[in-house]
């Protein structure tokens, strides 16, 4: 990984509060961009709600959409969350707000 773990706890933080994409991002941290590798490395953490199991945040708004809508729920059907749980409050984020 090249971003710092600094910026890593800042893009983890704006997906708790909702942000997708790299302009929500910005909206909702102060984290500064330095290279097109740091973006790209961002854009990929962006898509992902857990690490620890490689779960898209695609599938769970999927599952959500299809009414899975608990954080144990998703858990069940993915394994997002049961490893480390760190991941817990973008679950929450994706649940409430189906994206």
């Amino acid at each position: 990984m090249n971003l710092s773990m600094d910026n890593y706890i800042k893009v983890r933080m704006a997906q708790k509060n909702g942000a997708r994409t790299i302009e929500e991002l910005k909206a909702l941290s102060d984290i500064v961009i330095s290279t097109e590798e740091e973006k790209k490395e961002i854009q990929a953490i962006l898509k992902q709600a857990c690490k620890c199991n490689n779960i898209s945040v695609d599938a769970v708004v999927e599952l959500v959409n299809q009414g899975i809508d608990t954080i144990e729920g998703i858990k069940e059907a993915t394994s997002a969350g049961t490893v480390c749980g760190r991941c817990e409050g973008v679950l929450a984020n994706i649940i409430e707000n189906k994206r």
